[in-house]
């Protein structure tokens, strides 16, 4: 786990240093960026009693990988660097204790810890993995999936607003969803080649 770890949160720091030579002392609010992808992966799952709904657990766990990038910037904000981080999180992860907690009441707990203590919880968002069927082999693929999707959009023009995030009617998520089953996450090269595989259908679509 601790290889894994430190394989994310570096890739993380090289996201946003992509986005920001100097994220870190910019003070950016992640907090605030996971309670509101908490209420996403809450609408997802639906909570309107008044209507029919059903949980859409692909999206559920899409959203668990969105807040994981949020929750290790406001880690390595707050340490100040990967490793400090990477020994944080195995303590916080330590106290974990399974949870009965339905995926609605586990997404609520995440963000009331996020809006009264402008912080991540680990041992918490542990909690929300395990009630949308997770596991962390399973974070650490689909985190990989997701960070080179960042980076393919930043390099097709995201900031710029030239990135068309919609393919052929269908978010890029889902193409990225789609490809990532058809390679294997355990080669070492898996990033670059998801990456090819993301122009290809890029090139594709858009032609």
């Amino acid at each position: 786990m601790k290889q894994a770890l430190t394989e994310m949160l570096v890739m993380q720091d090289r996201m946003n240093t992509r986005v920001h030579e100097n994220w870190i002392e910019q003070g950016f609010e992640w907090y605030r960026a996971v309670w509101v992808e908490c209420a996403e992966l809450m609408d997802h799952h639906g909570y309107k009693w008044w209507k029919q709904q059903r949980p859409d657990l692909p999206q559920l766990q899409l959203e668990v990988v969105d807040i994981w990038h949020f929750g290790m910037s406001a880690i390595i904000t707050g340490e100040g660097g990967v490793e400090p981080s990477v020994n944080r999180i195995l303590r916080e992860l330590d106290q974990f204790t399974a949870s009965s907690a339905g995926v609605l009441e586990a997404a609520e707990k995440l963000a009331l810890h996020a809006l009264a203590e402008h912080s991540f919880c680990p041992r918490i968002f542990r909690e929300l993995m395990e009630a949308v069927g997770m596991s962390f082999g399973q974070l650490h693929v689909a985190y990989i999936g997701k960070n080179v999707l960042n980076f393919f959009r930043q390099d097709h023009g995201y900031q710029s607003g030239s990135y068309q995030k919609l393919w052929r009617g269908r978010e890029d998520n889902e193409h990225l969803m789609e490809l990532t089953q058809t390679l294997d996450s355990a080669q070492p090269d898996f990033a670059d080649q998801l990456y090819r595989a993301l122009e290809q259908r890029y090139r594709e679509v858009s032609a």
